[in-house]
């Protein structure tokens, strides 16, 4: 079922992509409308990264088949709905970048800054991909993939 609330849909995630990506299936029963959505403002690494299948499974546990909130901000070039994510009553960035399964995306962090502080804490402590002596960002990462 979608709702309206403040401009954001409420709808069921019915699958996750990879840590920053999943589907939801919005809409009322007979026209309901499966929308691809980026979490907005952070990037999870590839799935054949380093954390990849462990951030896609933490952002599972918290979402798949629960209504989320979903805030859109912007459509990406892949067309897809760029938006802030709550699932549980929890921000979906927040989350992923808290567990260190997610970074701060730099080039799209702006007015998000406040992650920082999340991302900093998660390195500081050890968690998730910062267990890793030398993590790559998955733009980085990417971009190596591109040269090759």
């Amino acid at each position: 079922m979608q709702e309206v609330i403040a401009s954001a849909l409420i709808c069921l995630v019915v699958g996750v992509t990879d840590g920053d990506t999943l589907k939801a299936r919005c809409g009322t029963p007979g026209s309901y409308q499966v929308v691809k959505v980026r979490i907005g403002a952070i990037d999870a690494p590839e799935k054949s990264q380093a954390f990849g299948t462990r951030s896609r499974q933490h952002l599972n546990e918290l979402c798949h088949l629960v209504q989320a909130t979903i805030r859109k901000t912007d459509t990406d070039r892949y067309g897809r709905t760029v938006a802030d994510v709550e699932c549980r009553g929890q921000d979906v960035a927040t989350e992923q970048v808290k567990a260190g399964m997610a970074w701060v995306f730099d080039r799209y962090s702006t007015g998000y800054e406040w992650l920082y502080r999340h991302q900093d804490a998660a390195r500081n402590d050890g968690r998730g991909l910062w267990t890793d002596s030398e993590p790559v960002a998955p733009w980085e990462w990417r971009a190596s993939r591109r040269k090759s």
